[in-house]
């Protein structure tokens, strides 16, 4: 009997295995392409060569794993059970006396141990590829495209120069009919070069284009006040040097990019979490101490208050507040005190909005890392959250291969998806707290998975063809019987 489980066992890792390595790296290259196709526009012509397109893609595709693996996870259980369901092996098994929950036992550990790797993956891997695919694509997403000389067009693509080819050879050098206008001097066209044939090539090091002109003139005009000239002058052969050094591509410093909350692991976050809580609780001490200058109400001791009246020791009086501030100012400076006090007010109110300002940005980005806090945690138990799902709902229709699987295994991520965008959103916009929002998919599939765990372990044919015919079936007799009675007490 143990040996028997044992083969089982195995039998169920190795039907999972095959199907969710392939529907894993499916989804991984499907969303991989729909990134690269978001910024095509933006990357072509700007001469990256494939090695570098191909290292935005790699980091691009490890950031994509939080989405591709509950995906293919969900898939590859559907199909898994589903196919075993199709053949009858289930039936087989439940046959034998091996519940269905004893069956998915090794998935489930697999599954765990799957969780606790993307975890670890999510927290150490994903932060460092974070940092160096988006500081990689601000730089590609920023950089000028490359230079390219079409014969009959006018080219600007260097400052000041407007370079216009009228023929160029199949070897990509050889040019004829070059003109050339310079309008680095700042007074429009007043540098003109001409030239009948040439070619154009760039340096060693590429970092500047060289124009070998045969056969023409240069013009340059002086237009000054006092001076309207022109000058020419004719060569055989001259060399004009364009500086290329600004569509080099250059790479920012990485740590620009290091305080963004997707950049951090667990321990980050937490630091940087306390860090602005306490710098929030500081907020309210600031206010006072910035307003102090400003209002006497805010002085701690009541000698230090305008209004206390300190009376002589000895006289028999006992201090005490008086009753209007004006008492205590002069008739002819209570202008000037009332100005004051305007001033002073609106003053107050400034530096109130400002501070207000600030605990609201500090509010919300505590709300931005704890919800990044939450992600790394709800990755995990999607995985073991979209299994529970997807292994009841394929014993359940019963349906192996790409189609009815796929179908609904991309309607379950679909929701799963937009109650975990949601939840979210409404966590960004501080409309919910951040555990409420990340969690809310959890806590609205998790009882329906326990529900399809339920109904396949009692074979119910929520999904089978025949199971809807015979309840139509049935609902059309108890129609038709309650007619008939009805129509049998009429003729009565």
């Amino acid at each position: 009997m143990n040996v028997r489980l044992k083969k089982l066992d195995f039998l169920i890792l190795r039907s999972f295995m095959g199907p969710f390595v392939v529907t894993f790296f499916i989804v991984l290259f499907t969303l991989a392409m729909q990134f690269y196709w978001l910024y095509m526009d933006e990357l072509i012509g700007k001469g990256f060569g494939v090695l570098m397109t191909l290292q935005l893609m790699l980091y691009m595709s490890t950031t994509l794993f939080p989405i591709a693996l509950p995906l293919g996870i969900l898939l590859a259980s559907i199909m898994t059970f589903g196919s075993l369901g199709e053949n009858f092996e289930l039936v087989a098994i439940k046959s034998a006396g091996i519940s269905l929950y004893r069956f998915m036992r090794p998935l489930i550990i697999f599954i765990a141990v799957i969780s606790v790797l993307a975890f670890f993956f999510n927290n150490y891997v994903i932060p460092v590829t974070n940092l160096k695919s988006y500081s990689l694509l601000y730089d590609m997403r920023n950089q000028k495209p490359a230079m390219n000389i079409r014969e009959g067009f006018f080219n600007k693509d260097i400052d000041g120069f407007a370079i216009r080819v009228g023929k160029k050879e199949k070897d990509g050098q050889t040019i004829r009919d070059i003109v050339i206008y310079d309008h680095t001097s700042g007074r429009g066209n007043d540098r003109t070069i001409l030239a009948k044939n040439g070619r154009m090539y760039p340096s060693k090091d590429k970092r500047y284009l060289i124009f070998e002109l045969n056969d023409g003139c240069r013009y340059e005009e002086d237009n000054t006040k006092n001076n309207h000239s022109q000058t020419r002058m004719e060569f055989g052969k001259w060399y004009k040097v364009f500086d290329l050094s600004k569509f080099a591509f250059s790479r920012t410093k990485e740590e620009l990019f290091k305080g963004n909350n997707e950049m951090m692991n667990v321990s980050q976050l937490n630091n940087n979490i306390d860090s602005m809580n306490k710098k929030l609780e500081l907020s309210a001490k600031d206010l006072n101490r910035y307003l102090d200058p400003f209002f006497s109400l805010y002085q701690k001791r009541k000698e230090d208050s305008l209004t206390y009246r300190r009376v002589a020791k000895g006289s028999g009086k006992i201090s005490r507040y008086q009753r209007n501030f004006f008492d205590l100012v002069p008739d002819s400076s209570r202008r000037k005190v009332m100005q004051t006090a305007e001033s002073n007010v609106r003053s107050a109110q400034r530096l109130i909005a400002i501070v207000s300002s600030d605990v609201k940005l500090r509010k919300d980005n505590i709300n931005q890392f704890q919800i990044a806090w939450h992600k790394k945690y709800t990755l995990s138990f999607a995985c073991m959250l979209l299994f529970l799902i997807g292994a009841p709902l394929g014993a359940i229709i019963r349906k192996g291969g790409l189609g009815m699987p796929v179908i609904i295994a991309i309607a379950f991520f679909i929701i799963y998806f937009i109650i975990s965008s949601t939840g979210e959103k409404l966590a960004q916009q501080s409309a919910v707290a951040p555990w409420y929002g990340m969690w809310l998919a959890t806590g609205v599939l998790l009882p329906i998975a326990f529900v399809i765990m339920a109904a396949a372990r009692n074979d119910s044919g929520l999904f089978n063809k025949e199971w809807y015919q015979r309840g139509w079936t049935k609902l059309t007799a108890f129609v038709n019987k309650l007619t008939g009675r009805q129509q049998k007490i009429r003729k009565d």
